[in-house]
């Protein structure tokens, strides 16, 4: 399918939003829930999919299945410049990060990311899946057996959280990284899962059992700040405050009964 050719401009530092430009019959697409704001003259359209399959029912049910099987919505939104002049829409990144734009024609038409940073692309790219082929990535690799596959030649934009890493790895070089900071990497990067090697290391080390390998050559994305942290960073942090609200509440209560025990008057 041909690919929409977009203008963009990304702003902001730390939470940052991707405004697109379209022309006169160009169009976006863009994952649900992800759009900030459209100017008027666009309209917008909740497709199966990523709105490329062709093949009529049948293409679009394997598109959408397809994305079922990464863990996203069974649909995408597509945005269309039907005013006669160029219109802008924006896509807010989730939580804070960078916005990673990506022209796959440059990295030669594949992209491989995890499955919850896909942000937005130019109509035409195909969201597919990338199987694991080996068992220990897709086991313990953070992602499961199952990542995200971009293809196509237009621009496609990704999210990372945190402070954002790109990296050319040449052949044969190795680079070891945590499972959940790998964001996007070229389908010639060769990615496994090693365990840490050592017991105590793995029990009392506080970085887990696995970490990831990618082995060059090809370009990969990196974050220093996963959901997957973030989120369990949150938990502990509420956990703990409704522990300590819990227990000064406690220590107010039997406060108060032993002064009605001991007759306290006030």
């Amino acid at each position: 399918m041909a690919m929409d050719e977009i203008d963009f401009e990304i702003f902001g530092a730390d939470m940052q939003y991707v405004e697109v430009e379209l022309d006169p019959g160009e169009a976006a697409v863009g994952e649900a829930g992800m759009m900030m704001f459209m100017q008027d003259g666009i309209d917008m359209d909740t497709v199966f999919g990523d709105g490329s399959q062709q093949g009529g029912l049948f293409g679009k049910l394997m598109g959408a299945g397809k994305r079922l099987l990464t863990g996203e919505s069974l649909f995408t939104t597509v945005f269309h410049n039907e005013g006669n002049g160029k219109r802008r829409v924006a896509f807010a990144a989730p939580y804070p990060g960078k916005i990673v734009p990506v022209h796959l024609s440059e990295i030669g038409g594949t992209l491989i990311c995890q499955k919850d940073s896909f942000l937005c692309a130019a109509k035409g790219v195909s969201l597919g899946i990338a199987l694991q082929r080996k068992l220990g990535a897709g086991l313990f690799g953070g992602e499961g057996f199952i990542m995200q596959k971009l293809e196509g030649s237009g621009w496609a934009f990704v999210h990372a959280g945190g402070t954002l890493v790109e990296r050319t790895l040449q052949p044969g070089e190795v680079l070891r990284v945590d499972t959940g900071c790998v964001v996007a990497f070229q389908p010639t990067v060769d990615f496994d899962i090693k365990y840490v090697g050592k017991i105590k290391s793995a029990i009392f080390g506080g970085e887990g059992l696995f970490y990831a390998t990618l082995r060059g050559p090809g370009k990969i994305w990196l974050q220093s700040l996963p959901l997957s942290r973030l989120a369990s960073r949150l938990m502990m942090a509420t956990s703990t405050t409704g522990s300590s609200s819990g227990s000064l509440l406690g220590a107010g209560a039997l406060g108060g009964l032993g002064g009605l025990i001991g007759g306290d008057d006030n």
